[in-house]
């Protein structure tokens, strides 16, 4: 296989607690802990899990919005973890991200021209400010609003409008990568399949790869080849979309996909596994398997053994001790 564009390699995001007269470091979040996974060219990997399990923190770590604590991060092969300055400014029209709040991303105080131009202006794209605006009409026109928008202010648009604004600033620097950082959460459900269509259109036309985060499963399996879930900062099931979807293996990708609302015509519905208790905190994790304080299937090992993530067959990988 050809060398991946993106490859994390036991990635950790660590945040520091810090407390007392001198603000000292008295705790840390392991927001994200040991994290392992590729991304092809032109594929579009889903990323899910609870809230506040690392989605966005991996994300953001790996197009250098936040620094790591650990690990490396390997553009087509290139590590890019510890790159600064002009190098990293470069590496900024790769890789790009489109926020999950489409009402605070935007600057209020900004045309949308201003708001598109803005990232061409950054990276001196275009000859002249003639030539930017005639750039920003077309990335408008392209997201499928109307040219005339390019005067406008972010309020005089609906939620989806704005993020279609969003989607077109991300592609004004003809990015490889985007980060989908929960793009549909905030929008009602049917403008949600209108922005995820042209996503995916986008990808076919431009030839980009996606690290698109969600929370809602039904939304990744349409849109991703392969699928990674998250539970507190660690990846523990990693396959190809119809493979997961269809022979889940960690027991919390099978507790998500029971939850899943299906139609009580046609469409078969999993068992609805309840798990118990809450989510521990990522300040104090338990020992061993992460999920052993939630898991129906745990035992007195899952206590003391942290699990690697297994190769399965089939690119099928998960992280316990019981499959």
């Amino acid at each position: 296989m050809s060398t991946p564009f993106i490859e994390v390699k036991n990635l950790s995001k660590h945040f520091p607690i810090k407390g007392g007269f001198f603000s000292r470091q008295i705790a840390s979040v392991k927001a994200v802990s040991d994290v392992s996974l590729k991304i092809q060219k032109g594929e579009t990997l889903g990323l899910v899990g609870e809230s506040g399990c690392g989605k966005s923190t991996l994300g953001r770590c790996i197009i250098r919005l936040i620094d790591v604590s650990a690990g490396q991060i390997l553009l087509e092969g290139k590590d890019i973890t510890q790159t600064k300055g002009e190098e990293l400014r470069a590496l900024r029209r790769k890789m790009q991200i489109i926020f999950q709040d489409p009402y605070s991303s935007l600057n209020p105080r900004m045309t949308v021209g201003k708001i598109i131009e803005e990232p061409l202006i950054i990276h001196k794209i275009g000859n002249s400010a003639n030539d930017r605006r005639n750039r920003v009409k077309e990335l408008i026109e392209t997201v499928g609003l109307r040219k005339e928008s390019i005067d406008r202010y972010p309020h005089e648009f609906s939620g989806g409008q704005r993020q279609r604004i969003g989607i077109a600033r991300s592609l004004a620097v003809e990015p490889e990568l985007i980060v989908c950082d929960e793009p549909v959460s905030a929008l009602d459900v049917s403008i949600q399949a209108q922005v995820i269509n042209l996503l995916m259109d986008l990808q076919q036309k431009l030839g980009l790869t996606y690290l698109f985060i969600a929370h809602d499963l039904k939304v990744v399996e349409h849109i991703s080849n392969r699928v990674a879930v998250m539970y507190l900062g660690k990846v523990v099931e990693l396959a190809d979309a119809d493979e997961l979807y269809k022979n889940p293996r960690h027991p919390y990708t099978q507790a998500l996909l029971s939850a899943i609302p299906v139609p009580k015509v046609g469409g078969h519905k999993m068992k609805r596994i309840i798990l118990q208790g809450d989510v521990p905190s990522p300040v104090n994790p338990p020992s061993g398997c992460y999920f052993n304080p939630r898991c129906p299937i745990m035992s007195d090992e899952c206590k003391t053994t942290d699990p690697i993530l297994k190769n399965l067959g089939s690119n099928h990988e998960a992280r316990c001790l019981k499959v």
